[in-house]
């Protein structure tokens, strides 16, 4: 029998998906300073990826994301320039925790129990 190797996960943290609309401040790649809407495609209680950023971002550098009336700092982690636009989805790792920053049901300090069918154990 062949022993099959195990990817360990790269993520830490469970995902939830959300499009919120955000405000990003920082220096672009250039070195230039900007300011522009955005919003969140994915979130997670350490961190966020964007959508809609229109300039190329450097990694490691810092950015304040405004949400409602909250400023959370971010590190980029990494940027993909989208295929055919001129957008670019960051990944962001929060520097402060910002769970507190996101809407609040979005992340329960306790996890939620899986629940799983009682067909895929078959009639019980």
């Amino acid at each position: 029998m062949q022993s099959k190797s195990v990817k360990p996960e790269r993520r830490l943290q469970n995902r939830k998906q959300a499009v919120l609309p955000v405000r990003v401040r920082g220096v672009d790649a250039s070195g230039a300073s900007f300011e522009e809407l955005a919003h969140t495609l994915d979130l997670t209680s350490g961190g966020a990826r964007l959508g809609s950023i229109r300039r190329p971002l450097k990694q490691f550098d810092t950015l304040a994301v405004f949400y409602r009336q909250r400023r959370m700092e971010f590190k980029v982690i990494w940027t993909k320039l989208l295929d055919g636009r001129s957008e670019y989805q960051v990944g962001l790792q929060a520097l402060t925790q910002a769970k507190e920053g996101w809407a609040a049901n979005l992340f329960s300090s306790t996890p939620e129990p899986v629940k799983q069918s009682q067909a895929a154990f078959g009639a019980i």
